[in-house]
């Protein structure tokens, strides 16, 4: 049997939409302009079924980039995967953006022997979103919102002879670890809604699905907790 599925990431600035089957990605568009996940989603979608000549009867499930990541980026994204999932009476399937970023990484350039992998997604100033995985793909340090400053890879270097940074929060650091090779920064990396082609079949196949009503983005974003102020009473 053939699966189909539709994946969509709007995690970040890039709006991707990609169609595969049994894992192959069939087709991808990836489009960088402003306010194109809400204007374009759908229309990105229409545009890769008549592509692959294909319908929405077609399809056994869609999968979406959970995130973390943009928080309004996610939540039209998601929202776009769980309305067609409805309608169409099909699966939602879930994938970590990092480890989508992390595995598209991998395809195109391969992993070394004791050198360590962090996929990373722009929230602010100098924090990310990002995880550690090893030569071998095995997760060393979970999804986690990090500030990252010269010193930061100290510890991880004692472990690993280089460590390799990639996505779009791994560019602003180009020039804080300039001055070392043993931090790799690779620039311009955009995560792919293809990245989640074998992901989402391998899920597919272990039938790890959402439940649509209740399912909501991986936003990761920390509370912000706040004193109450003290009331001043009458003297």
């Amino acid at each position: 049997m053939n699966n189909l599925i539709l994946q969509i990431d709007t995690s970040t600035t890039i709006c991707s939409v990609a169609l595969s089957e049994n894992g192959e990605t069939l087709a991808v568009i990836d489009l960088d302009e402003p306010n194109a996940h809400a204007a374009k989603l759908t229309i990105l979608i229409a545009e890769i079924l008549k592509q692959t000549n294909r319908t929405m009867q077609d399809l056994t499930a869609v999968a979406v980039s959970m995130g973390p990541g943009s928080y309004t980026g996610l939540r039209i994204g998601v929202s776009t995967a769980k309305g067609l999932c409805y309608a169409l009476d099909i699966p939602l399937i879930a994938i970590n953006t990092l480890e989508a970023l992390f595995l598209g990484y991998k395809e195109q350039f391969g992993l070394k022997e004791q050198e360590a992998y962090l996929p990373m997604l722009d929230a602010r100033r100098m924090e990310v979103y990002t995880a550690v995985y090893d030569h071998n793909a095995d997760l060393v340090k979970a999804t986690s919102a990090e500030i990252i400053d010269v010193d930061y890879f100290n510890e991880l270097l004692s472990s690993y002879s280089r460590v390799h940074l990639f996505g779009s929060g791994a560019d602003k650091f180009e020039d804080l670890f300039g001055a070392t090779d043993r931090v790799h920064i690779l620039t311009g990396f955009q995560d792919s809604a293809a990245f989640l082609s074998q992901l989402a079949f391998d899920k597919f196949q272990k039938r790890q699905f959402e439940d649509i009503a209740y399912f909501e983005p991986f936003y990761l974003k920390d509370f912000v907790v706040t004193t109450a102020k003290k009331k001043v009473g009458l003297l």
